[in-house]
């Protein structure tokens, strides 16, 4: 301070050593993003990424493949994100972790869209060459890889994306078929017909992945079955046997009729409805109230049922041998199929009494359990039912060509008022109809249509035929029962088995997917392969038309696949099949399999040109990782592990992690018919990639989760304070020299005592990585970030920041420890907020080919971790934050404008540091010894430079005798 000036005018702002940076505050994100994707793209990141981690340990991350088919949404958004922080991290962790990404390319939701072009063109499809409709495809799907690679790149992701793989790909294909033929020369295939899941808008076979349910409103019906013979019970004779549907189609193809040994049946009749009059109604005991509730309804009255005594209730085993007559005999005298008998058949394993009327009605062309029971007692599907819905041609009853007919799955068809029930209702079997039964449907997911079964010819993978090759897992003994589990000891384990075994090996994220899949492999049916589509790898067999064998041979086989590796799937559509089948075989004794692969199959054998080919020799199998929604237990994870056991008798993968769905800000499916889509382009146009990174890796993924503009604005302000907090530390080290870092044992216990949390959090965050605990990742940084060093440690140290010397030792040591919090805090984000870590890192460290995404997992040294210490600290910020909420009622009353107006009373007695120490840490004025917390406004006056209030300062605007000595110095 010059002589003649005084104190209270004189300006001290040019001797204050103020944080300097040009890191803006406002992020920008969504202008700067795209500079920061385009540098990256410059200096070849993701290369320069794999040269750094070459021969490293690997962590090989196999990327599901979405369908080539439309913008991303938020699912795609979410998904990626989870993948791309996957890899970050790990190669954050030094391994050497590569990123193809890839593409479904095949299959019915791209032939959907060329075929809604076609109907908008008024153009039929089975009209248009093969080969067209094929390169139609192609083309469409390329167009969307190209749109979608971009939109993955914008969100950040970085990955091989100018050689990514593509299920399309003429080696893809080649490989698809590789896998296809090794279950073939293994026996793994056979051609059969059951009722699978049939699109009949779609004309083909379904995957169960390709399904989805809905509530619908659909038609039930009470049908009565007259009784002909009953050998056990012959007072039965003449009664009708009741049974009820919410599928009246299937009426017209009934064959037998189920009934449960252990139900008791009891016989009724109606005594005032003429209509009904001297019928007598076979049905369950327990459900004759509802059957009841139906027929008031149908007569619009109460109809009043009287129960006959046959000596008590009927026991069901006493149906054994019943035979019934189809209700449409009389109208079809001379059909071959309606005037046959109906028996009555043992279905007590699927049989009940929770709902209908405790028989029900068989056709096994149109449910699993009808043909199962159906086949059991020679009964054999008919095939009444064409690919589009409609009964065939030569059908007695409504088939194709009637002026009545119409698709099973038209709602007006199988109405209560359509020709199904009009004409039982004819005929005297229909008891009751009404369009009001509320339940679950599938539904495709692609055509939103509902689905059938239908028995069609089929390609199938056996679940429970003995592989080829002897298994090594050991027969599994049930704790309970004791009863073997697995196979028995020196017979080879079945797919089924193989794969329950492998998923026991494997680790899931969540632990509960792996229940989940188990499930799923417990109960399923064979594996349906075919599709009866035109895009698509084809089912590249020769059948013998004589024996019905499909030829097994491997030559041909090593034929087919060479022409599939220059010519792709064209290469067997458009073939000379007698070439590929060579001098040894006549074309004319072969059916050419013209089916397609069941696009999961396609999917399924990723692992096998991805991570097996050496076309991406940085890849290894079995995979470390697969991750996806929860719906892909159905669907990929369970297609990879079945095609990879059958092949190799192992999962592709050692570990599934599963997330949920992304949900609207109500927690409502997100449907472009409620409205209730966002948009991620538009997200990350207003807001920037960042910002949606940060709410993907914020939300437990593991659950169904949230969306929506108030959610993002709390991810905003999130980030707006880990931003700031970054900001602070560029401008704290600014100018910060190698020469002014201190040695850990010389600094003092609060620098320490960081350096103690700093370990603490680093070891969290590794093992949450480890975890792929994103959320609980996100947290505990920001936590360190807002409450350990924004809100204690900076807002404490910043006047020794500002204020002291240079070359004060305590001033040396913070920013020491700033410089190893920088380091750390910007790898630790780099993962997630990948645009602004490097823009943080660019601020302090320019250089054009560099980037902290090369950067590798912080050092930091675990010898920090010190409990005593800890110990002492967190009773001192217990202590601190007493004093903060006590001087706050001053602050609201306006009695003190800030804490360093505060003088506090403390019980220092209980505190590990003196008052002056303790009066810094609380940026208060003073710090008095006494039995309670209380403060006041303080009578020192305030130093002109760092503005605290202390004893020593003369008057307002004067020097402490710090702020003097520096200037002084």
């Amino acid at each position: 301070m010059t002589e003649n000036t005084p104190a209270k005018e004189r300006d001290y702002k040019d001797t204050v050593f103020l944080p300097k940076t040009d890191f803006p505050m406002k992020a920008g994100l969504a202008n700067k993003e795209p500079a920061i994707l385009e540098r990256w793209q410059t200096i070849g990141l993701y290369e320069k990424l794999r040269e750094a981690r070459a021969g490293r340990e690997k962590f090989i991350f196999h990327d599901g493949p979405p369908y080539a088919n439309g913008n991303i949404h938020i699912g795609h958004s979410l998904n990626k994100t989870l993948k791309d922080l996957v890899v970050r991290s790990q190669n954050l962790l030094g391994k050497d972790a590569p990123f193809v990404p890839g593409w479904d390319c095949h299959g019915l939701p791209i032939e959907w869209k060329i075929e809604e072009q076609y109907r908008k063109k008024k153009r039929n499809k089975d009209e248009v060459p093969a080969s067209e409709f094929r390169a139609e495809c192609r083309e469409y799907a390329d167009k969307w890889v190209g749109v979608q690679r971009e939109e993955f790149k914008r969100l950040g992701v970085l990955a091989q994306w100018d050689k990514p793989y593509l299920t399309m790909d003429y080696d893809a294909e080649a490989a698809i078929v590789t896998e296809l033929l090794k279950f073939a020369e293994a026996g793994q295939l056979y051609r059969g017909a059951k009722p699978v899941m049939w699109s009949p808008v779609e004309k083909t076979a379904l995957a169960e992945a390709e399904v989805e349910y809905e509530d619908i409103t659909s038609t039930q019906i009470d049908v009565a079955f007259e009784i002909t013979e009953a050998p056990n019970a012959p007072e039965l004779v003449g009664a009708h046997a009741v049974i009820w549907t919410t599928t009246p189609w299937t009426i017209p193809v009934n064959q037998a009729l189920a009934y449960g040994k252990r139900v008791l049946y009891g016989l009724v009749e109606a005594t005032n409805v003429e209509a009904l009059a001297g019928k007598r109604f076979l049905v369950a005991r327990q459900l004759v109230t509802e059957f009841n509730k139906r027929l008031d309804t149908q007569f619009d009255q109460t109809v009043l049922l009287k129960g006959i005594d046959l000596g008590g209730a009927i026991d069901g085993a006493v149906l054994a041998g019943a035979i019934a007559k189809h209700p449409m005999a009389d109208t079809f005298p001379d059909s071959d199929f309606y005037t046959k008998p109906r028996p009555f058949l043992d279905g007590s394993h699927f049989v009940t009494t929770e709902a209908g009327t405790g028989l029900v009605h068989m056709s096994p062309d149109h449910g699993e359990d009808d043909f199962e029971l159906c086949k059991a007692n020679g009964i054999n599907p008919v095939f009444a039912v064409d690919a589009d819905g409609v009964y065939r041609e030569d059908w007695d009853w409504l088939p194709r060509g009637d002026e009545r007919a119409g698709g099973v799955i038209n709602k007006k068809f199988v109405s209560s008022t359509g020709p199904i029930c009009e004409d039982l209702r004819k005929a005297g079997g229909l008891l009751s109809a009404s369009d009001d039964f509320q339940h679950s449907y599938p539904h495709s997911w692609r055509s939103k249509a509902k689905i059938i079964y239908r028995c069609t010819p089929q390609w199938f993978v056996p679940m429970d035929e003995p592989l080829t090759a002897p298994s090594q897992i050991e027969p599994i003994e049930d704790d309970e029962d004791k009863t073997v589990v697995g196979h028995a000891e020196g017979v080879a384990a079945t797919l089924r088995e193989t794969a329950l075994a492998e998923i026991d090996k494997t680790r899931f994220v969540p632990a509960r997917g792996h229940r989940r899949l188990q499930s799923m492999l417990e109960g399923r049916p064979d594996w349906v392969l075919s599709r009866q589509r035109a895009w698509g790898v084809p089912i590249a067999l020769y059948v013998d038309r004589k024996t019905g064998d499909y030829l097994n041979d491997p030559a041909v086989n090593e034929r087919i696949i060479a022409a599939f590796k220059t010519g792709g799937a064209d290469a067997w559509f458009d073939a000379d099949h007698q070439e590929f089948l060579g001098n040894k075989y006549r074309l004319d004794d072969y059916e050419v399999i013209t089916d397609i692969l069941d696009v999961w199959f396609d999917s399924g054998c990723t692992h096998s040109f991805v991570l097996e080919s050496g076309k991406w020799p940085d890849h290894q199998t079995p995979a470390d990782l697969y991750l996806e929604g929860s719906d892909q237990h159905r669907g990929w994870f369970q297609s990879s592990l079945l095609e990879s056991c059958g092949t190799r008798g192992r999962a592709p993968y050692k570990a599934v992690l599963t997330h949920g769905m992304t949900l609207d800000k109500n927690g409502k499916k997100m449907s472009k018919s409620l409205g209730n889509t966002l948009d991620p382009q538009k997200i990350i146009n207003v807001n920037g990639a960042d910002i949606l990174r940060l709410w993907a890796a914020s939300v437990d993924f593991t659950e169904d989760h949230r969306i929506g503009d108030e959610i993002l604005k709390g991810v905003t302000d999130s980030y707006r304070k880990l931003r700031n907090t970054f900001r602070y530390m560029l401008g704290g080290l600014s100018d910060f020299e190698e020469s002014e870092r201190v040695a850990v044992y010389d600094m003092p216990e609060l620098e320490r005592y960081i350096l103690h949390r700093l370990a603490e959090v680093d070891a969290k965050l590794k093992q949450h990585v480890n975890d792929f605990a994103f959320g609980p990742y996100i947290r505990e940084l920001t936590a360190f970030a807002q409450d350990d060093l924004s809100a204690f440690f900076f807002d404490i140290r910043k006047d020794c920041l500002y204020c002291d010397a240079p070359d004060d030792p305590k001033r040396m040591a913070y920013r020491t420890v700033m410089d190893i919090l920088f380091h750390a805090l910007t790898r630790y984000i780099a993962p997630v907020l990948v645009f602004t870590a490097e823009e943080i890192w660019q601020s302090r460290f320019p250089d054009e080919n560099d980037s902290v995404h090369l950067k590798e997992w912080p050092e930091v040294d675990s010898a920090w971790a010190n409990d005593t210490l800890a110990d002492k600290w967190g009773s001192i910020r217990t202590a601190r934050i007493a004093v903060t909420e006590s001087i706050e009622p001053l602050r609201r009353e306006k009695t003190i404008r800030s804490s360093l107006e505060a003088e506090v009373t403390y019980p220092m007695a209980d505190l590990p540091i003196d008052a002056a120490e303790f009066a810094e840490l609380c940026i208060v004025a003073d710090v008095k010894d006494g039995a309670d917390i209380i403060v006041t406004k303080t009578d020192h006056h305030k130093c002109g430079r760092c503005w605290r209030l202390l004893p020593d300062v003369e008057e307002d605007g004067a020097l402490c005798g710090r702020c003097d000595g520096v200037l002084n110095a």
